[in-house]
């Protein structure tokens, strides 16, 4: 097989991947990180644990990309959960299944790892350039920002594997959507993903009780009813439990200019139960007592019931039953894209081809978040990014096989 110069512009998850599977087939591989250093975004969502994959069953699995779940399936079935821990292991991360499901690797740790992977890449010939800042094109070739002034890289075939819009202090700032555009190829605007939403809080809401986490609730919206805990913040509300209404949330924001998260504060007793047991409550004791003692509702679960329900200190054991049940949490706008976790949007999938190459840029290929799909948290993003790697990997070996 004659070998390839190829160019990876990105170096986080889908672009290393896809490297490791060029350079395993014998292609020279340059990657072009703008950062100091690879995968920064990579190594902060390892900080506190990270999640690799999820273990439910692949075929739930595989329809956790809304919209795009079809069209990612391929690569997805290229590179399924169990295969990302058999990788994993290989590189001397051994991982195992939290209770929610969620993979981790043993250590906790994104950067055992990182280094582990980046010294297999170096030992298959791959080159790192960091502080190699793609900054457009130029007549046939990439023109890149270095440290040594501005290059131009021509090669037989590239990558883009820059990442959405979502952390632009790690990399990922979306700087690439004009270029892309200017030559045809269609892009949806960013959104946030996984983020949180600003609610308008009272000022004496807000000084007491951000950071306060709300343990054992259940959240409704159109995503369904889901038990957890999220916290209140200084804007509104955050946490795993938002996140996981957040498509949700911003699309209904976005259709209707409003939406509502729905808390159940006492998922553990019925309503009927709770009307009965707050009417045994003493009519002349405190709002915060009949809560405690009637409905195991207090601290910063009452507060949020005075904050946005006050007329309920006065209503009856009935009303108050329902409202506990099912409190309204009024939502004003996702937070900024910068804060979230992931984003929704980017390079439309009917824009590129089987092989993961733009349909309106021959040799030119595209994975990971660049591209239009979004998905929830619990290693279902990370797995998508390595999988669209290594697919694309296979797309550009094949084209260059007929060119």
């Amino acid at each position: 097989m004659q070998r390839r110069e190829i160019a990876i512009i990105g170096g986080g998850p889908a672009g290393l991947m896809a490297a490791e599977t060029l350079s395993e087939a014998g292609h020279a591989v340059t990657i072009y990180e703008a950062m100091p250093t690879a995968a920064r975004k990579f190594l902060l969502a390892g900080k506190s644990g990270l999640n690799i994959t999820h273990s439910e069953d692949y075929r739930d699995f595989a329809t956790r990309f809304g919209a795009a779940s079809d069209r990612l399936r391929p690569a997805l079935d290229g590179f399924t959960p169990d295969e990302v821990r058999a990788w994993a292991a290989g590189l001397g991360t051994d991982t195992f299944v939290g209770t929610s499901g969620r993979v981790f690797p043993k250590a906790m740790k994104a950067s055992p790892l990182l280094r582990a992977w980046l010294r297999r890449l170096e030992a298959q010939g791959v080159t790192l350039l960091t502080r190699h800042r793609w900054v457009g094109f130029a007549e046939d070739g990439y023109l890149f920002e270095t440290p040594e002034g501005r290059k131009i890289v021509r090669c037989d075939a590239a990558l883009l594997a820059l990442g959405g819009a979502s952390w632009p202090r790690l990399g990922s700032d979306a700087a690439w959507v004009p270029w892309l555009t200017a030559r045809g190829v269609k892009v949806r605007a960013f959104r946030p993903a996984n983020c949180g939403f600003d609610v308008a809080w009272s000022e004496t809401f807000r000084d007491r009780f951000a950071g306060e986490p709300l343990k054992s609730v259940i959240a409704s919206s159109e995503a369904g009813a889901l038990p957890g805990e999220f916290v209140v913040s200084r804007h509104g509300i955050e946490g795993s439990l938002v996140y996981a209404h957040a498509a949700t949330l911003r699309d209904r924001l976005e259709r209707d200019g409003k939406a509502t998260l729905t808390l159940d504060l006492a998922p553990g007793r019925t309503a009927e139960r709770l009307r009965r047991d707050l009417a045994r409550q003493d009519g002349k004791a405190s709002f915060s007592n009949r809560l405690r003692k009637g409905a195991g509702v207090e601290g910063v679960k009452a507060a949020l019931l005075r904050e946005l329900a006050p007329e309920m200190s006065k209503a009856d054991p009935e009303r108050l039953a329902a409202t506990v049940k099912s409190l309204p949490i009024p939502l004003l706008r996702p937070r900024p894209i910068a804060e979230a976790i992931s984003s929704a949007g980017g390079i439309g999938l009917d824009q590129i081809d089987g092989n993961s190459m733009l349909k309106a840029f021959p040799g030119l290929f595209v994975a990971g978040e660049m591209l239009d799909w979004e998905a929830p948290t619990g290693g279902y993003l990370l797995t998508a990014c390595f999988a669209t790697g290594r697919a694309a990997a296979g797309g550009i070996t094949a084209w260059l096989a007929r060119n």
